[in-house]
């Protein structure tokens, strides 16, 4: 099975640019021709492209320094050299970069086919047949190219998921990712089976959905403990949260009240308290938590006791064995769904109306420099 990578350290570093050629035209019958030294060729860029088909960074650990060519030295007779090669680094969508000296965020690539310039190559020098002038006319000098840049940089994949599953380990997780997606998760009765995110695509009407499986997170998550701290960035980019609670466990029947399995509602509270630990704008994404293994509850005790201990969530019932609940929950995911594309669309258009105002607003800005530069207002001129 292919290791899971989903954060990497790689150095990038661009071409730098050719040297611009010394040279002077011999010819038979033109013994003292002018200049003719050809201008050197540019350096390669990185350039990050994106691919659908990876699903995690395992393959930028066999190589830990990308580096584009140089470009080629110009030539006589005007010739220019050869531009350097750019080097590609492939990442699957939802990978960030970020400049490990400045902390800058330095791209956040999602669309799958887009590529990239993160470091661009050196321009090349010039040949010395530029710098000839009348009282200069066989310069013997040229340009060096322009050197390349390097960099040390974080990749960081974040999987981008519509609806991320969230539970406490052996809550039925990647159970229930196979009955809704046909995801086939690696599934058995201990914790920590699910030891990477899987994804599975949920099909309603002509919708797809994507669906994230966490691995299973326990308290202290956040600072580390068990799977989750490694795992919780990527439900950053979920639009909605499923809490996937064991209402049949038997432990909430065992004294376990000062941990998470004290009773249903505080493993809810406790898979809560470790998103808000980790960042607190988790808990402003729309959310539900589902009772499952109601066929191990058939009094329904439990699930009354879940719903008694959280009054204001959405609680729904659910049997990834006997599929009680299943057709109830497709739904409920169809519309959170459906309110995240809504809710991102609205503010995709604030953004770009934001975005309007602030060119309005520099464009104003730079016109009023102008004329305290010229020294007069706008609308001065036409009143001389």
């Amino acid at each position: 099975m292919e290791r899971f990578v989903d954060q990497i350290t790689i150095d990038i570093a661009s071409g730098s640019g050719g040297q611009g050629a010394v040279s002077f035209r011999r010819e038979k019958y033109i013994p003292r021709g002018g200049p003719d030294g050809g201008d050197g060729g540019r350096g390669g860029d990185v350039i990050f492209r994106v691919r659908q088909n990876l699903k995690t960074l395992t393959h930028l650990t066999m190589r830990h320094k990308y580096h584009a060519e140089n470009g080629r030295p110009g030539a006589k007779r005007n010739r220019h050299g050869a531009d350097g090669e750019p080097v590609i680094v492939e990442v699957p969508p939802g990978t960030i970069v970020t400049n490990i000296e400045t902390g800058q965020l330095i791209g956040d690539f999602t669309v799958d086919g887009t590529e990239h310039i993160v470091l661009a190559g050196g321009r090349g020098g010039k040949g010395n047949a530029h710098f000839a002038t009348s009282r200069h006319q066989t310069p013997r000098f040229s340009q060096p190219g322009e050197p390349g840049e390097e960099m040390r940089v974080q990749v960081e994949l974040r999987i981008i998921a519509d609806i991320g599953l969230v539970g406490l380990p052996n809550a039925g997780k990647s159970s229930l990712l196979d009955v809704l997606t046909n995801a086939n998760p690696k599934i058995a009765s201990y914790p920590f089976t699910t030891k990477i995110p899987n994804l599975g695509v949920l099909k309603v009407g002509y919708t797809d959905i994507i669906i994230a499986d966490i691995p299973g997170i326990i308290e202290g998550a956040a600072d580390g403990l068990g799977l989750g701290l490694r795992f919780l960035r990527h439900i950053s980019r979920t639009r909605g949260l499923l809490f996937l609670v064991d209402i049949a466990d038997p432990r909430y029947e065992e004294g376990h009240n000062e941990d998470e399995y004290g009773s249903p509602g505080k493993v809810f509270r406790t898979l809560l308290g470790e998103l808000e630990s980790y960042s607190p704008q988790l808990l402003e994404l729309p959310r539900m938590v589902i009772g499952n293994k109601t066929d191990l509850d058939p009094d329904g005790f439990q699930l009354q006791r879940l719903k008694d201990e959280l009054p204001g969530e959405t609680v729904l019932p659910l049997s990834n064995y006997s599929r009680e609940g299943l057709n109830d929950l497709i739904r409920a995911i169809r519309d959170m769904y459906a309110a995240g594309e809504e809710a991102a669309e609205k503010n995709a258009k604030e953004e770009a109306a934001a975005a309007a105002m602030r060119e309005r607003a520099a464009a104003i800005e730079a016109i009023d420099a102008l004329y305290q530069k010229d020294g007069t207002e706008p609308g001065d001129e036409g009143s001389q």
